[in-house]
């Protein structure tokens, strides 16, 4: 379990790439908390900390097996040389419990410690800012299943979805697996490879498939599942504090320019283009779902523009390294209007999705890493190239949502016998009462 690393992944720290990417880790993990603002806000008063304590449950649960075998599942063939299973998942033994990552070696007047590639980052600096990507992609699905299912059963979800469908996920496409531009990838089976890399690679740049694909996808299917809310289509579940909303928006946003611009691995131009990208195509996604509600319903919200925020951040996240800021306001633009019209899918089809995790992130995730393929400035079908780019993108789009969808469906009915909801009176007298034995709000 602790057995020496090869040579080849010990070198010298880059001190100002680590400084970049720890202060990145810590913006994506307060991305969680605001998560929690974000979604409690949306929720009725006495549901608030039950959805609360979903976001931190998942902060939890998924940090401790991402640092037991989450990591070494994600990444672990890149630094012991192992190999993987079918292009899915690495071995989670190879790095299980993350001790290995600490080893040191003197190299003359220097330290050498376990770096990732040639960026010089310690690889366990490397895990932290994976690890904050995984709790949140947990996170995100619990807005699907609001004020109605049992926390016990949240959780065992949580460490049962990370392990069967996150890190797999994670390694097929940023770990060298399936869907990654490897030459045992899909796109280099599509078009073939040059000094083994795919000549047309997929572009995932911060997670529209690892991320918001996954959790739109597996959050459609545990609303199915799990099933409707009591009242769903009769009563009105409205915000019960939309200043929380906004707060949650604002954090969010924030963080998120770690969640881009971090996974770049370094202080670089790259960098700031994705940070110019992120603000353009967020802002962009916020006009699009205020014109969608002006010139539907008379009214701009201060919901939507919260909601039109978390659209652009999901859109902008897989291409925010390809795009000119031109094209990064296009892509938000449509994204923010796509998902403003998205969220009465909902009433149409009966899947009770709560807090809207499907109109938004799984809407918005599709068309940002499809949008790739039509606005990235070296190889989108707009400026002039061939329709390759746009295919790998869509086969990878597609293939994500198959993997997460069929599994998270095996997960799902594989935990009934634990039971998914609570009770009636529970539901409706209020979760958090029933489930923490704890109230929001003190009233007379």
């Amino acid at each position: 379990m602790n057995a020496a690393l090869p040579d080849d992944v010990f070198g010298a720290i880059d001190t100002g790439n680590t400084a970049w990417v720890i202060v990145s880790a810590a913006l994506v993990l307060l991305m969680t908390p605001a998560l929690a603002f974000f979604y409690g806000g949306l929720t009725r008063a006495k549901a608030v900390l039950n959805m609360m304590m979903m976001s931190f449950g998942a902060l939890g649960a998924v940090t401790v097996v991402y640092v037991l075998w989450g990591f070494s599942m994600s990444f672990g063939n890149t630094l012991t040389g192992s190999g993987d299973i079918a292009g899915i998942f690495s071995n989670p033994f190879a790095l299980f419990g993350s001790d290995q990552l600490t080893q040191a070696r003197e190299v003359g007047d220097a330290t050498h410690v376990v770096v990732w590639g040639t960026t010089g980052i310690p690889a366990l600096v490397f895990m932290a800012f994976q690890l904050t990507f995984a709790v949140l992609t947990v996170a995100l699905i619990s807005g699907a299943v609001a004020e109605r299912v049992k926390f016990s059963t949240w959780i065992v979800f949580a460490v049962a979805f990370s392990t069967i469908v996150y890190f797999p996920l994670a390694h097929m496409v940023w770990g060298g697996g399936l869907l990654s531009g490897s030459e045992d990838g899909i796109a280099a089976w599509m078009f073939g490879t040059t000094d083994g890399a795919a000549t047309v690679a997929p572009i995932d740049f911060a997670g529209g498939t690892v991320v918001h694909i996954n959790a739109g996808i597996a959050a459609l299917v545990l609303a199915l599942v799990v099933g409707q809310r009591r009242g769903f289509g009769r009563t009105a579940f409205r915000p019960h504090n939309i200043p929380f909303v906004m707060l949650g928006a604002a954090l969010l946003w924030f963080g998120w320019f770690g969640f881009n611009a971090g996974s770049e691995l370094a202080a670089d131009a790259t960098a700031g283009l994705v940070w110019i990208n992120t603000v353009a195509g967020t802002a962009a996604a916020m006009v699009g779902w205020l014109a969608v509600e002006w010139f539907r319903d008379k009214h701009a919200t201060s919901v939507g523009a919260a909601s039109g925020v978390v659209a652009g951040l999901v859109a902008i996240t897989p291409a925010c390294g390809a795009l000119t800021p031109l094209g990064s306001l296009l892509l938000g633009l449509v994204a923010g209007g796509l998902s403003a019209l998205a969220i009465g899918l909902k009433y149409r089809f009966g899947f009770d999705d709560s807090l809207d995790v499907v109109g938004v992130h799984l809407v918005s995730g599709l068309w940002g890493t499809i949008g790739i393929g039509l606005l990235a400035k070296d190889t989108g079908l707009l400026y002039g190239h061939d329709a390759r780019q746009l295919a790998v993108q869509t086969v990878i789009a597609v293939v994500a949502l198959a993997f997460t969808g069929v599994l998270t469906a095996a997960i799902a009915f594989a935990l009934k016998p634990l039971g998914w909801r609570v009770d009636r009176e529970a539901e409706f007298s209020g979760i958090d009462a029933a489930e923490h034995a704890e109230s929001a709000y003190e009233t007379a």
